[in-house]
């Protein structure tokens, strides 16, 4: 189906539900690693906010994440359109079912982008061309699922991959979509090039009302739930529907509710706008390393700046004959002093230390379970 533009139903919804847990000990429950402040004093969140000047207007601008937060967020983004607060978090695909359900009750012309809260995007004024490019896309292709695809630069397997097919103007066909994927796989795809396989980069664009079909035909009790959260628009029975309904939701991510299927589903099809610019997805301490500069031994010093000490000096740790070592701190005055380090991440807070050879950060969900235990969820 097509349709002239229709700017006025254009929305953007920044998921910011993330706990951060590979970015542990800086990211914590309290404060996780969206509203820390790491480019320029200002949080990754207000910087995913800034980036949709002139494209979204701010009343179009919400933020879908945890109820705790709301106040915080807020704060930070007096301009916010509107907060959905989670009670509990229940993944992307309860957070974009819920959203979506929102938009609906709002406005049931609405396309919406979903964009992330932990993403580094350079230059702004080509995401933002490409951002005008997806809705314009979706405006004419309202049956469609587009999202925004980032050309690999090795063999991830954090990442979901997208199998191009053919062009179809500005946007690529997308033949499947395959979540994460192991090693020898993720291998091959990246051995192919990136025009046959792109990285999915966790950003989409849709019609509201679409992403809801497809929701009640892959997930239906999941589609049942959210919509009878937003039918009430009573303030109280609201909340109290959210409070009941939306913890019994399974979690489950929207790349294997809804993206894995939908590839595979003649009824259904998705479309791809490559991205041609710099992405980082700052959700590990390997990407974090990224926005600083190396030293000549191809270490790594950043002085990670927490709420409240805003005023924090530079860090400046002892390293002799170390190098490719990774040196985070909260504690200006407190001397870090490596000899002899060669591939290691030291990350110091003001209670917690994390020491380990870069080789295993990836696996930190590990030792993050066992913090938990062992000390009551004293350092989480």
């Amino acid at each position: 189906m097509e349709q002239t533009k229709n700017i006025h139903s254009r929305y953007a919804v920044i998921l910011a539900g993330g706990s951060g847990i590979r970015l542990w000990p800086l990211s914590r429950e309290a404060l996780p690693k969206q509203l820390i402040p790491v480019i320029d004093g200002k949080s990754l969140l207000e910087v995913a906010f800034e980036r949709l000047e002139g494209v979204i207007p701010e009343e179009r601008r919400w933020v879908c994440g945890s109820q705790r937060f709301e106040t915080g967020v807020k704060e930070k983004i007096p301009r916010l359109g509107r907060y959905l607060g989670e009670p509990v978090g229940r993944d992307t695909l309860a957070a974009i079912g819920y959203s979506c359900a929102m938009l609906m009750a709002e406005d049931r012309n609405a396309t919406v982008a979903f964009l992330t809260s932990d993403h580094v995007i350079r230059p702004v004024e080509r995401f933002q061309e490409a951002l005008e490019a997806a809705f314009d896309a979706i405006e004419f292709n309202q049956d469609a699922l587009l999202t925004f695809g980032v050309k690999p630069t090795y063999a991830a397997t954090a990442y979901g991959y997208l199998e191009l097919g053919d062009s179809i103007g500005a946007v690529q066909r997308v033949l499947r979509f395959k979540e994460k994927p192991e090693l020898a796989t993720a291998e091959s795809y990246y051995a192919a090039g990136p025009e046959r396989y792109l990285w999915n980069s966790g950003m989409f664009v849709w019609k509201a009302e679409r992403f809801l079909e497809l929701l009640y035909r892959y997930e239906s009790d999941v589609a049942q739930a959210v919509m009878r959260i937003a039918a009430d628009k009573n303030p109280q029975i609201h909340r109290a529907l959210l409070e009941e309904i939306y913890p019994k939701i399974p979690k489950k991510s929207v790349d294997y509710g809804i993206m894995e299927p939908a590839s595979l589903d003649s009824m259904a099809r998705i479309i791809c706008l490559p991205l041609d610019l710099e992405w980082k997805d700052i959700g590990s301490w390997t990407a974090y390393a990224s926005l600083a500069p190396l030293d000549e031994s191809g270490n790594t010093i950043i002085s990670a700046i927490k709420q409240g000490n805003e005023d924090a000096a530079i860090v400046n740790p002892l390293i002799l004959d170390s190098k490719d070592t990774l040196i985070v701190s909260t504690e200006p005055d407190h001397l870090i002093a490596c000899f002899g380090c060669e591939g290691f991440t030291v990350i110091h807070t003001k209670d917690a230390t994390f020491i380990s050879p870069k080789i295993y950060v990836e696996d930190i969900k590990k030792l993050h379970n066992e913090v938990k235990i062992q000390f009551n969820g004293k350092y989480i």
